[in-house]
């Protein structure tokens, strides 16, 4: 274990309830290039990793921290913002799993006090439905 003190942690690192645990987790390592920290069973469970993104993956049991109904799709009302190095590496990965585009990939010009800041970002929906914004700054 003392090698977990090296590794940086998120202060703050969304956990996805997820219906299928291995259509996720695949989607995710295979598709978008995440690897994975920590794995577990029962629950299925991961703790993945983008650069310095962190997600946690676990699969709906009935004694999870169920608050309603899971109904796809998932997390109406978020979309996780997720800053890498190569937004176009991870954008032809998607285009050439065929993945749903929900935006596409697009420079957008955010006001930031004063002066404006270019992101090229693009959205997707995982397998549950939640909504992944993938955003490169650009100088």
């Amino acid at each position: 274990m003392s090698n977990m003190k090296e590794v940086y942690w998120n202060k703050m690192v969304p956990e996805l309830t997820v219906k299928d645990f291995m259509t996720s987790l695949n989607f995710y390592t295979g598709v978008l290039g995440f690897s994975i920290r920590i794995q577990r069973t029962e629950p299925n469970f991961a703790y993945i990793c983008l650069g310095e993104a962190q997600l946690m993956l676990e699969e709906y049991h009935s004694s999870g921290w169920n608050i309603a109904n899971l109904v796809r799709p998932l997390g109406c009302g978020v979309n996780f913002q997720i800053e890498v190095d190569n937004v176009e590496k991870i954008f032809n990965r998607v285009v050439e799993n065929d993945i749903t585009l929900y935006r596409a990939l697009t420079d957008n010009f955010y006001s930031i006090g004063l002066e404006k800041a270019c992101q090229r970002e693009f959205l997707i929906q995982d397998p549950d439905g939640y909504l992944l914004r993938f955003s490169q700054y650009i100088e």
